[in-house]
């Protein structure tokens, strides 16, 4: 069967015989590997959209679930973020994390639309690029279904307008906030305030274009990214992701 996709770049490898399988995360089908006979040699566009960061259209070979792309077109390259190493870093990070976050050949159109989003302004963003990354890891969480709850103690439910500015704990296990009688001394705990609730909400609710005139210092936004991909590891089980040891501040 042949069909057409709109996707996104993932990452590529070369195989035997000068094929190359590439990891698309698609609109249509979601995350899928699909091998092609196109070579970065390849006149034309179609080697151009196979490169990660891509946003492309691609027309597949499609049986069962093995794909082959026969044809493919750039809709849009990104080309800047390879030009800038800190933003090279920053998306190369966000695409390991949905890649490890996003089942294989499940759709999952919100967080298509959350990558597209995030490409588009992180291109055009002039740093404090943490800011964008933590605001999507934050998003990402909405997204899969695993946001955290920052309403009550997610322990005994005692409304978060009740704690004391100082005692507020983030629980990756628990799944939210801990009231100060319920925190413990779990290494998977973060010790947080209302200013970074607060963040957390802004960055939940807002789309990603409303932070175009929003800078955290690197050291908040750093906390916040380390803080929900420490969530993301132990909810969606995700693993190590390697591009993460370049993301320290």
């Amino acid at each position: 069967m042949i069909t057409e996709s709109e996707g996104i770049v993932l990452r590529q490898t070369k195989i035997s015989g000068g094929r190359r399988m590439i990891s698309i995360f698609t609109r249509q089908y979601g995350k899928i590997s699909a091998g092609t006979n196109i070579t970065e040699r390849s006149k034309g566009k179609q080697a151009l959209a196979l490169r990660p960061f891509t946003h492309g259209s691609y027309e597949f070979f499609k049986r069962g679930d093995y794909f082959n792309i026969n044809g493919a077109d750039t809709l849009h390259s990104y080309y800047r973020i390879g030009e800038d190493v800190d933003k090279y870093m920053n998306a190369s990070y966000v695409l390991e994390l949905v890649d490890k976050a996003t089942a294989e050949g499940q759709p999952a159109p919100g967080v298509f639309n959350l990558t597209l989003d995030l490409l588009k302004e992180l291109e055009m963003r002039q740093g404090r690029y943490l800011t964008l990354v933590a605001a999507f890891t934050v998003k990402l969480m909405k997204q899969l279904g695993v946001f955290p709850n920052l309403e009550s103690c997610a322990a005994c439910g005692k409304p978060i307008s009740g704690f004391a500015q100082e005692g507020i704990i983030f629980s990756i296990p628990q799944g939210g906030i801990l009231c100060p009688a319920h925190a413990g001394n779990d290494s998977l705990q973060y010790k947080i305030d209302f200013g970074i609730i607060d963040i957390l909400n802004y960055f939940n609710s807002n789309p990603l274009e409303s932070l175009r005139k929003v800078a955290l210092d690197d050291d908040k936004a750093e906390k916040i990214r380390k803080m929900m991909t420490e969530y993301a590891r132990y909810h969606l089980d995700i693993g190590e992701l390697k591009s993460e040891s370049f993301m320290m501040v």
